[in-house]
């Protein structure tokens, strides 16, 4: 089956010729797709130079950024049109290890959606500072509580799909960006049924540049947890009503 990892990219410039390398290392049998978002500081002009070198990369243009969401909407369109069966998203930054795609490669054969989760037994979190860990084991800790998601890891931004699962989800109305885009996916695979795995990482954190992430994103997917309980407690109050 055909496999395809999307790689969403925002000036990556020091970091995408590493991880650009690494992929076609270690998964030989898929073929990267990187969706560039208009970098300014010369990102896909080097992709451009390294897809010729290496092969089996393919570089989408976007003539503005338009966020995470957007990106990995037009990778997984873009490979749906073109056949493939199996996606994984992975950032540009190298914070998650690309040596551990292969056994997400592996697991998304059987299941509908894989989560490399680095809060479960055999997962970790390196060189974060305690306030990020803070911020983020917090996060998820609400996101399980509130929103009964049932994964440890649901920020996570390293993951496989079937493109079943992708159906489920629904994936080209999914409005959320960011940060909360993971967020939504899960939500949403929740709500269609889709299985969901969590399998082990070392999160090492950015490694080169600089992070993208902030209290104020933090926020936000906090918010959306809130407002996505609301509407689903309104519509199980609307359906009762109704019987």
């Amino acid at each position: 089956m055909q496999s395809l990892i999307v790689v969403p990219n925002f000036n990556e410039f020091l970091n995408v010729e590493p991880i650009l390398r690494t992929l076609p290392e270690v998964t030989p049998e898929a073929n990267v797709l990187l969706v560039d978002d208009g970098s300014p500081d010369g990102t896909a002009a080097r992709v451009c130079e390294l897809a010729s070198e290496l092969g089996h990369i393919e570089v989408l243009h976007r003539a503005d950024e338009s966020g995470l969401c957007g990106a990995y909407r037009t990778g997984f369109e873009w490979g749906i049109d073109r056949g493939y069966e199996h996606f994984v998203g992975i950032d540009c930054n190298v914070s998650d290890d690309p040596d551990t795609l292969s056994s997400i490669l592996e697991a998304v054969e059987t299941n509908d959606i894989v989560i490399e989760s680095r809060y479960i037994e055999g997962g970790s979190v390196q060189k974060w500072s305690f306030l990020q860990l803070l911020n983020s084991r917090s996060c998820n800790y609400y996101l399980l509580k509130i929103l009964g998601l049932g994964v440890a890891g649901s920020t996570a931004g390293f993951r496989g799909y079937t493109s079943k699962a992708l159906e489920v989800i629904d994936f080209q109305t999914v409005g959320a960006n960011g940060y909360c885009f993971q967020i939504e996916m899960r939500y949403r695979a929740k709500c269609g049924d889709a299985p969901i795995v969590e399998t082990p990482i070392e999160f090492t954190g950015r490694r080169l540049g600089a992070s993208k992430m902030s209290c104020a994103i933090v926020i936000e997917a906090l918010l959306l947890a809130t407002l996505l309980k609301v509407s689903q407690f309104a519509e199980n109050w609307q359906r009762g009503l109704r019987r």
